[in-house]
C-alpha cells in the first residue's frame, strides 16, 4: 500500500495550483470533486489534517477528519448564504500554517481543543468554497467537495498510518513543509 500512497500525495501536489479559492469558479458535482484537489491550500490543509489525525490515534483518527468535514459544511452554508466572514484569504493561509507545525511538533491536544480548533480552520475553507456554490442551488458542487476533503483526510491518515512506527520523520518533516507552504500563501 506505501508504494501507492506516497505517490498519490506527490501527484496531488503537483496538479495543485498556488491559487486560493476564489468565487466565479465552474459548479456542479465533478467541480466539487475537482475543486479542492486543484488548490495547493486545500491540498496541504486536507493532508495535514489527515496527518495529524493519526499521530493522535485513538478516536481522534476519525473525530478530527468528521469535525473538519461537518464545521466546512457549516462555512459553506454561510458563504452560500451571503454572510461576510471576514480574513478569508488570511485565515486559510493560518490555518495551513498551523496545521503543519501541529503535524511537525506532533502537537498532542485535548480532543475538545483539538476538534475546536479544526472547527475553527474549516469554517475558513467551507466559507471559500460555499461563497464560489453563488446559491443553494450549487449542492451539488457542496457534496463534491465534501467529499474530495474527505478523500484528502484519507490520503493523510493511510500516509500517518504507514509511516507511523517506520518513518514518523518524515511524517513530521512533511510537517514543516506544510507550514512553509502556509506561509508562502499569507506572504502572496
Amino acid at each position: 500500500m506505501k508504494k501507492f500512497v506516497i505517490p498519490a500525495i506527490i501527484s496531488t501536489l503537483l496538479a495543485s495550483a498556488p491559487a486560493f479559492a476564489h468565487p466565479g469558479h465552474a459548479t456542479g458535482l465533478g467541480h466539487g470533486l475537482l475543486h479542492p484537489y486543484t488548490g495547493l491550500d486545500h491540498v496541504l490543509a486536507m493532508i495535514a489534517v489527515g496527518l495529524w489525525a493519526a499521530q493522535q490515534g485513538g478516536s481522534a483518527q476519525w473525530k478530527i477528519p468528521t469535525t473538519f468535514v461537518a464545521a466546512m459544511l457549516l462555512g459553506s452554508l454561510l458563504g452560500m448564504s451571503g454572510f461576510t466572514l471576514p480574513y478569508v484569504e488570511a485565515g486559510i493561509a493560518t490555518s495551513v500554517l498551523l496545521l503543519g507545525l501541529l503535524v511537525a511538533f506532533a502537537m498532542r491536544l485535548p480532543a475538545m481543543l483539538g476538534m475546536g480548533l479544526m472547527a475553527v480552520f474549516a469554517l475558513f475553507h467551507g466559507y471559500a468554497h460555499g461563497s464560489e456554490a453563488a446559491s443553494m442551488a450549487q449542492s451539488s458542487y457542496i457534496i463534491g467537495f465534501m467529499l474530495a476533503t474527505a478523500s484528502l483526510h484519507g490520503i493523510g491518515l493511510a500516509t500517518g498510518w504507514l509511516l507511523r512506527n517506520r518513518a514518523e520523520i518524515a511524517v513530521r518533516l512533511s510537517g514543516f513543509a506544510v507550514a512553509a507552504g502556509g506561509m508562502w500563501l499569507a506572504l502572496n
